[in-house]
């Protein structure tokens, strides 16, 4: 049963590294998408040269991703020590 829960807490902590290296990978998708002439994905509606505030998007956008990524670090951080405890639970019960 605890082998299970270890599993599972292990798969969480891979999807969230999954999530962590997809947040960083945004930006650089983002600023790609500009050069190309787009629209940055939503950030400017008009293409780089018709962005009403170029500079305050930016932020927002850093301010969201560097909040998502804390968080999803201090996730993996739980689910790992999650997953510790109960790896030291069953070396406990078994000896």
């Amino acid at each position: 049963m605890i082998v299970v829960a270890v599993f599972f807490v292990r798969l969480g902590v891979f999807l969230l590294v999954v999530t962590a290296v997809a947040i960083g990978i945004v930006p650089i998708l983002v600023l790609i998408d500009l050069l190309d002439g787009g629209t940055g994905w939503g950030l400017c509606p008009g293409g780089i040269e018709a962005c009403d505030k170029p500079y305050s998007t930016g932020a927002e956008l850093i301010i969201v991703l560097s909040l998502a990524m804390f968080l999803t670090v201090f996730g993996i951080r739980l689910l790992m020590r999650l997953a510790r405890r109960l790896r030291d639970d069953t070396y406990q019960i078994t000896q």
